[in-house]
């Protein structure tokens, strides 16, 4: 599957479904959680904690509230605040499952972060990499307009280098 890579803040952006780097328990914290939360609304905190705690590498679904979105897709890549670190198998399995959750509800547009990096601890070089062949891989049925988004410059290029290179293009 073909995507964009586009800086700005996640809770800014207009999709129909846009992807929350969560912790199992769904609690909407700091970084990406954080920005959504302040953008949507406590409603949307209170939304995600309703449907957790869930697995490690699986999404849960709410309803988007005063996002931009139709639906938060909250991609459990890291275990519980404080009870570890996002791994290389956390990463995949919740970048599919977030694909696979929008994509089952008819989505066609999504937005996704570099799941698992910043707050949760690992690489983004890595964590980048891996997000990348996750949706390079996945046969979407209604998902055509799908953007890894970077919050700064810095995480933008570093993302654009990731993927230019699994392209091939770097």
């Amino acid at each position: 599957m073909e995507f964009s890579v586009v800086q700005g803040d996640i809770a800014e952006q207009s999709a129909d479904a846009l992807v929350n780097a969560a912790g199992t328990s769904l609690r909407m914290g700091s970084g990406v959680a954080g920005a959504l939360r302040r953008a949507g609304g406590t409603e949307l905190d209170a939304g995600a904690r309703e449907r957790g705690p869930v697995d490690l590498g699986s999404a849960a679904v709410t309803d988007a509230y005063a996002l931009d979105a139709d639906v938060v897709v909250h991609a459990a890549a890291m275990p519980h605040y404080g009870d570890g670190r996002a791994t290389a198998e956390s990463i995949r399995s919740a970048t599919r499952n977030a694909l696979a959750a929008a994509d089952d509800r008819g989505c066609e547009s999504l937005v996704i972060p570099a799941l698992g990096c910043g707050v949760a601890g690992f690489d983004l070089e890595d964590g980048a990499r891996i997000v990348a062949e996750e949706l390079r891989a996945f046969e979407p049925g209604s998902l055509e307009d799908v953007r890894f988004v970077a919050y700064s410059t810095d995480e933008y290029e570093t993302i654009r280098e990731v993927v230019d290179a699994t392209r091939g293009d770097g």
